[in-house]
């Protein structure tokens, strides 16, 4: 029988008013997710992508520390909280959040969360822009905890967060670690990137032979209003066709039934892990 898992991905706009303290900003976002992730496991969605920082707004065009308050532990309140939710509908969630570590010491961070509700564990965004209203050096120190893939009950999950998707390195070595979906939770406006959006994580899932769920936000958000977050969440199969795209401006869920079987099916055509030359490789560390 085909090895058929439901996946979706949720964008959302999320306004606040600055007149607001962080915990009510927190609130919102999460109030404004969660009629969202009910429809989600109300529909038999078995693995659920939210995007990047979810609970909040992508508040990196400022260098203001009032939002390292925003930090918090992972595990912590909000993963215990979609924990409930997870097992309720029987559901996996990558849940990204902004994470403190220790006083002074935050990254950029995705928790996934099993069907049952067990934490399995988290991934630390490896690489962190630091350029015109992308100040993300400011807030998150880059990842420490490689490219860890993570076993739930409907599949293989691994996770690349934003601008990590411009480094086809991480991208092979999920897949390496044994991923069959790669989520890839953003915050990118339109503008430079956005002609990139389509081309290289299909392009990471044809070279690697796994799906990929690509989630995105929409609107835009003041005071700093770098631009407008696109949306056009995306899931394609590992030959690189789209099976479900949201609109650029809506907040809205998408799906689609992924087989991972078809995974073996492709790699047998494409024997690009059997035909690397790692030995070849070295002065890639090196330069």
């Amino acid at each position: 029988m085909p090895r058929n898992v439901k996946v979706g991905l949720i964008q959302m706009a999320t306004p606040f008013d600055p007149a607001w303290d962080i915990a009510r900003i927190k609130k919102d976002a999460l109030e404004r997710h969660l009629p969202l992730i009910d429809e989600a496991g109300k529909s038999g969605v078995q693995i659920l992508g939210l995007q990047e920082i979810f609970n909040g707004p992508y508040f990196c065009p400022s260098q203001d520390p009032k939002w390292y308050d925003a930090a918090e532990g992972c595990p912590g309140p909000t993963t215990e909280l979609l924990a409930g939710y997870a097992k309720k509908y029987g559901m996996a969630i990558v849940v990204p959040i902004y994470e403190r570590d220790l006083p002074g010491v935050y990254y950029n961070t995705a928790a996934v969360i099993d069907a049952d509700g067990t934490y399995l564990g988290k991934y630390r965004k490896n690489h962190i822009p630091h350029t015109n209203g992308f100040w993300e050096k400011y807030f998150f120190k880059p990842g420490n905890l490689g490219y860890p893939v993570f076993n739930t009950r409907f599949g293989k999950v691994g996770v690349y967060i934003c601008y990590d998707r411009h480094f086809p390195e991480g991208a092979r070595l999920l897949g390496l670690n044994g991923a069959e979906i790669v989520f890839n939770p953003s915050a990118t406006v339109a503008g430079l990137s956005q002609y990139l959006w389509k081309l290289e994580q299909p392009a990471h899932a044809v070279a690697n032979g796994y799906f990929v769920a690509a989630s995105n936000r929409v609107g835009t958000e003041g005071p700093w209003n770098i631009g407008r977050f696109y949306g056009t969440s995306y899931i394609v199969d590992p030959r690189g066709n789209f099976l479900a795209t949201a609109s650029e401006d809506k907040d809205e869920l998408i799906t689609a039934v992924t087989d991972l079987d078809q995974i073996e099916e492709v790699r047998k055509t494409w024997q690009f892990y059997r035909d690397r030359r790692p030995e070849t490789y070295g002065d890639m560390t090196k330069i």
